[in-house]
């Protein structure tokens, strides 16, 4: 029996007593034995929660601290800091901050932390309990229950056979589309960061199943996997894709992708830094969807949060406060016959990210992300799409806590500025999908998944899948090679 059970059942008559006592329709519970809450808390937890809703976790980090150091017992302070943990993947400090609070929103909490830190039995509990919530509507929960029950004894993905796996991805425009075999069968996978959990195709397989995985010699056991259909990615590419690998697996495969090299590499453990590679932080919304912080002007306080999507063909899709922080007029964005009804193109003329300047980025507004930000509680800037990504070599550290990023050989450092700068990005082989086509930025609410993900439209050449141009290397390095700076 897992250390939340026993803090569960030891806290069940504390908990009832709670919620008979707690008065309806006034927000997350008080602890009948803590004091009011104190103006230096209230200040504290204010900051906080402006923090992390403009996804600065490193802030919300200090001021839900210091709000806990004055109010340890407040449900609310509580909360907010175990948010802020699960955002930075934290998952034992999520679970316990959030113990003994029965609310709906402190049992998703605690499902996702302990699903993602691998204790089954505990997550399939705090599942049961969303679950009897006849108001809640979790679809993450009604998938992720079953596996969990189903999932007492295993150890999520467990490596074996070898410490490295790396595989050359075909050429499928900027989409990331990796070979691989699932329970013995050779199939075409996606890289998609807009799914949480690996999904596999529920034409061949209804329910969601656990499931074995090999690229190379390594094989990848017990791998969780949800169930869609994806039969309309697979019209998009032109080629039969069976699963997508979601964020969850990455994180836990240490997966390095880099489009410009065709390669997809998976490790048993963290690689060393790569030579020559940036750090850069991540968070995660709800434990599962990828962002980061990146700026939209020469000013750092331009930064907003934005939604990193391997399955979006554009570059940027940004919200209409974000072209404004970049000092663009809304008024000089344009309409295009390619394009579907009211979304305009236009150019951003810097993005930050990565540690990077890139001058002179398309961008696009008013793609469809309502969905996306009815299922996050940040406030969104915009989508990172796999345009952008293409440009990097991208390798997971630290559990995915960071990722380390190295560019594209044609991107060079600039001595006066201290920063890299590439040339401008060529021009968007793809534009959003059509009103008819599943949106790539728009994950449906709280539980984004494959019906989300986008290919680029069948018409485009590039969005078909061509054969790699040489075989994966038996033998690759534990470290990717760093990308040469001219």
């Amino acid at each position: 029996m897992s250390f939340y059970q026993h803090t569960n059942r030891a806290s069940a008559a504390l908990g009832l007593l709670f919620v008979m006592c707690a008065p309806a329709a006034c927000g997350p519970p008080q602890d009948a034995a803590a004091p009011a809450r104190p103006p230096l808390a209230e200040k504290w937890l204010s900051r906080a929660k402006e923090s992390y809703r403009q996804g600065d976790m490193a802030d919300a980090t200090d001021a839900s601290d210091s709000a806990l150091k004055v109010s340890p017992r407040d449900p609310e302070v509580r909360m907010m800091k175990a948010r802020v943990s699960l955002s930075r993947l934290e998952f034992t400090d999520a679970a316990k901050l959030s113990q003994g609070i029965a609310t709906t929103e402190a049992h998703q909490l605690r499902a996702r932390a302990l699903w993602y830190a691998g204790d089954l039995e505990a997550a399939a509990e705090e599942i049961d309990a969303i679950l009897a919530d006849p108001v809640a509507k979790d679809p993450w929960a009604t998938d992720v229950g079953k596996l969990a029950r189903m999932g007492q004894g295993r150890h999520p993905f467990a490596i074996e056979n070898a410490l490295v796996g790396a595989v050359e991805m075909p050429r499928a425009g900027a989409s990331l589309v990796v070979p691989c075999e699932l329970d013995g069968e050779r199939i075409l996978a996606i890289v998609d960061t807009a799914v949480p959990e690996f999904v596999i195709d529920s034409t061949t397989r209804r329910e969601p199943a656990w499931v074995n995985l090999k690229f190379d010699k390594l094989e990848v056991k017990d791998v969780p996997a949800v169930t869609r259909d994806l039969t309309p990615i697979s019209r998009q590419f032109g080629a039969t894709i069976k699963a997508l690998i979601g964020v969850n697996a990455l994180r836990h495969m240490h997966v390095t992708f880099d489009r410009h090299g065709d390669q997809f590499v998976v490790r048993r453990e963290d690689p060393p830094a790569p030579p020559d590679a940036s750090r850069v932080p991540l968070f995660y919304a709800k434990g599962g969807l990828m962002m980061l912080r990146a700026a939209v002007s020469k000013d750092e306080g331009s930064q907003t949060p934005f939604f990193l999507n391997t399955s979006a063909p554009y570059y940027l899709a940004l919200e209409d406060s974000t072209w404004k922080r970049a000092g663009i007029d809304l008024s000089v964005l344009r309409g295009d016959p390619s394009l579907p009804d009211n979304v305009k193109g236009g150019t951003l003329p810097l993005f930050r990210v990565f540690g990077f300047d890139l001058p002179d980025v398309p961008g696009y507004q008013n793609v469809p992300l309502a969905e996306l930000k009815n299922a996050i509680d940040i406030d969104l800037g915009g989508v990172v799409g796999s345009a952008v990504l293409s440009l990097f070599r991208v390798t997971f550290g630290d559990d995915g806590r960071f990722i380390w990023v190295e560019p594209d050989p044609t991107l060079a450092e600039v001595p006066s500025s201290g920063r890299r700068r590439g040339p401008p990005p060529p021009p968007a082989t793809s534009s959003p999908p059509s009103s008819s086509s599943p949106s790539p930025a728009s994950p449906p609410a709280a539980n984004p998944g494959p019906g989300s993900s986008s290919a680029p439209p069948a018409s485009a050449p590039s969005s078909k899948v061509r054969a790699a141009p040489k075989a994966p290397s038996s033998t690759p390095p534990s470290t990717p090679p760093a990308a040469k700076q001219p």
